[in-house]
């Protein structure tokens, strides 16, 4: 048991390292050929950020460990809003672009539905994998021409900071190393759950929404944290929302493309974690569209929520007594009353829009 604990640990070392390099180097590498700060957040460091989630799920279907590939997905997407945004708020207020309220979240809305609706059958295939792949592709694609011509000038590295030939290798190494490590922590970090989860008579299911979402999540946390510091919140958001959505074209995808059978989907996910995950994406929309701005109040709901669904997941499966009353106290008002003050908030802000617009 205390062997398995260390590879995990060492695992999960290995890819914050890994996606750091790799987050690094291909930032400074996209910023130095003229794309904005929000553009690269949700591509490039989106992508960098989400290869952890791509190394795990890939080795975790050729392992015969596919709970724990979709599990890491859908529990880092949950993670990714609930906890990343949360706590990144709670640092600083953030600050969300236009352009996120009017194409990225309902594009990562529309995402979280396909794929549950993809995995209503109980599985997703190579074929519909590949599909959902070659969406990630025309995302990005679409992201670089958005971003070439909407970005600003000031927006822009200046040419006298953009790298040399020594930089340009720096940053292509980085990025290398980044990507090695990347595949190094991957197998460490699904050899020490798998044992875990045995160890301990957890589903690999509940394995891969908690520990190792989590786990690969960590750079997408430590990336929005920092670049909230350092005042960089268009990159911060988009971090996350980026990292969402490639997490499920591309990662889930590129996974079911690898799976000599696809992505066996159980009951349990498609009737509890995959709408979890959709209301989660859900929830930033009216959140992002008010005054565009997440504030710190909003940031310790989403904080909230998360160590509820945590709760949840961990209760139900110890099969523990006080889960009923939990999920009671939840439905029937926590639930409601978060409901209510999002639609308050919304009814405010269209309000005082239709006040400006008058005055």
């Amino acid at each position: 048991m205390m062997m398995s604990v260390l590879l995990l640990l060492a695992g999960l070392a290995a890819l914050v390292a890994g996606a750091e390099g790799l987050v690094r180097g291909a930032s400074r590498l996209a910023l130095a050929t003229g794309l904005s700060p929000l553009v690269v957040g949700l591509t490039v460091v989106g992508f960098g950020t989400s290869a952890p989630e791509l190394a795990v799920g890939i080795d975790a279907v050729q392992r015969g460990s596919a709970d724990i590939a979709l599990g890491n997905v859908v529990g880092s997407n949950i993670t990714n809003v609930l906890l990343i945004l949360g706590i990144s708020a709670l640092v600083a207020p953030l600050v969300v672009s236009r352009q996120l309220v009017r194409i990225d979240v309902p594009v990562m809305i529309a995402c979280s539905v396909l794929v549950l609706v993809l995995a209503m059958d109980g599985s997703i295939g190579r074929i519909e994998g590949a599909v959902m792949a070659a969406g990630a592709a025309a995302y990005l694609v679409l992201q670089v021409v958005i971003g070439r011509r909407e970005a600003k000038p000031d927006e822009l590295e200046p040419v006298d900071e953009k790298p040399g030939a020594t930089g340009w290798v720096l940053n292509v190494a980085l990025l290398l190393g980044g990507l090695g490590l990347l595949v190094l922590g991957a197998g460490w970090l699904v050899d020490g759950a798998v044992d875990i989860a045995a160890a301990l008579g957890l589903s690999e299911l509940v394995i891969g929404l908690t520990v190792v979402a989590i786990g690969t999540s960590m750079p997408e946390l430590a990336t929005s944290v920092i670049a909230t510091i350092r005042g960089e919140r268009d990159m911060a958001v988009g971090n996350v929302v980026g990292s969402n959505i490639l997490n499920l074209l591309a990662v889930l995808g590129l996974t079911a493309v690898f799976s000599p059978a696809g992505i066996p989907v159980g009951n349990s996910a498609i009737h509890f974690d995959l709408p979890v995950m959709l209301a989660a994406a859900v929830a930033c929309l009216p959140i992002f569209f008010t005054g565009h701005c997440i504030q710190r109040w909003e940031g310790a709901v989403f904080a909230g929520y998360f160590i509820a669904y945590t709760a949840y997941l961990l209760l139900d499966s110890a099969g523990h007594g006080a889960l009923q009353a939990f999920s009671a106290v939840m439905m029937n008002f926590v639930v409601p009353l978060t409901i209510l003050t999002l639609a308050i908030v919304v009814t405010r802000a269209l309000r005082e829009r239709q006040q400006a617009r008058r005055g």
